[in-house]
């Protein structure tokens, strides 16, 4: 039963990413605006998992039925789904389609949380990685928290950085990443010789609703994003990297050594600590340490400071907070150096070098 206080704070929550979402994502500010005066659109997020009932959630639900109709009158509005999506006033046919679907939403709030495979994020593994294979020669990458494994398939794509120039073949998958500094932009991609991805739920590329959700959550009006990645899925279907089901922590040891018989093992993450409780983190770096001790090792992440410390080794600059921060950690010789390379946007949009 939904009390009155849980009413109130759900439609605050619409209220406040109405507000913070305006520029951004119009369309969910726009829709955000209406459901915050509408309670029975606003309690649709009690089905769904109390850390889960964010307004993001019930649009990516949302987005996930109306993919599945890209027809329907909702989807006019969709700017990944028209090309002359219609401006007008969406809360109509947002409202409509929410009660001849209600069901099916509710059983997709229940047993969905927002999930992000944000292919963008290469472009700012891919200095660091060139760095590290000058040193070592070819990598083992390991990715933890891989998803679907995209970032295992960083070498199959198109960077375009500016300034800095493309690095890569034509592909099908073009990241462009806006620089400033002295991003140490490689001339090729850095040669892998072993990959894995490591994920407690990874995706299966070839599970269509699976997929479908990847993309729900993408924001409708970032349809280049929304684009991309439907590219970086098909391509990553044809070449498809192998991924391990597995714990961050448990089995983190293992999987490097998977990666690191031959080659020098890389283990990265972004925007995954985050998921981690603080003793999960904690116990995450022990293990790298103790891996470092015995073989070097590097590390490569791009986090956000204030989602991940202080149980991880992050900028002290308070200005840095919500930034999203890419550090490079390295263990030679059973000896840990740490290097923050610079901030960077979160999807991948831009990298300012230190």
């Amino acid at each position: 039963m939904v009390t009155v206080g849980a009413d109130d704070v759900l439609l605050e929550r619409f209220a406040a990413f109405a507000t913070t979402a305006s520029d951004r994502i119009p369309l969910y500010a726009q829709l955000s605006a209406g459901v915050a005066h509408r309670p029975e659109l606003a309690w649709l997020l009690i089905h769904a998992d109390p850390q889960q009932r964010l307004p993001v959630l019930l649009f990516a639900a949302v987005h996930f039925l109306v993919l599945e109709e890209p027809d329907s009158e909702l989807a006019r509005f969709y700017p990944n789904l028209t090309a002359q999506p219609d401006r007008g006033d969406p809360l109509p046919a947002f409202a409509a389609f929410c009660a001849a679907h209600h069901d099916e939403l509710v059983a997709v709030l229940a047993t969905r949380s927002t999930q992000t495979n944000e292919v963008g994020r290469c472009a700012l593994l891919v200095p660091p990685l060139g760095l590290v294979a000058n040193e070592n020669g070819p990598l083992g990458l390991l990715d933890v928290g891989t998803s679907a494994g995209l970032n295992l398939a960083l070498d199959r794509y198109q960077y375009r950085y500016e300034p800095g120039g493309d690095v890569g073949n034509d592909s099908p998958v073009v990241l462009s990443c806006g620089t400033r500094g002295a991003v140490q932009v490689p001339d090729a991609l850095p040669p892998i010789g072993s990959r894995l991805g490591l994920d407690r739920n990874p995706v299966d590329l070839d599970d269509e609703a699976e997929v479908r959700w990847l993309e729900a959550c993408v924001w409708p009006d970032q349809a280049e994003r929304f684009h991309r990645l439907r590219a970086a899925v098909e391509l990553t279907r044809h070449h498809p990297p192998p991924v391990r089901t597995g714990d961050a922590v448990v089995d983190l040891a293992a999987a490097i050594e998977h990666v690191g018989r031959d080659h020098h093992p890389v283990v990265t993450n972004t925007w995954v600590l985050n998921y981690l409780a603080p003793d999960e983190r904690t116990a995450y770096l022990a293990v790298l340490a103790d891996v470092g001790a015995e073989r070097d090792l590097s590390w490569i992440y791009a986090e956000s400071p204030s989602q991940v410390g202080p149980e991880i080794p992050v900028p002290e600059d308070p200005d840095l907070a919500h930034t999203t921060v890419l550090t490079l950690v390295r263990w030679r010789s059973g000896e840990r150096s740490v290097a923050h390379l610079g901030v960077a946007h979160p999807h991948g949009d831009w990298l300012h070098w230190h």
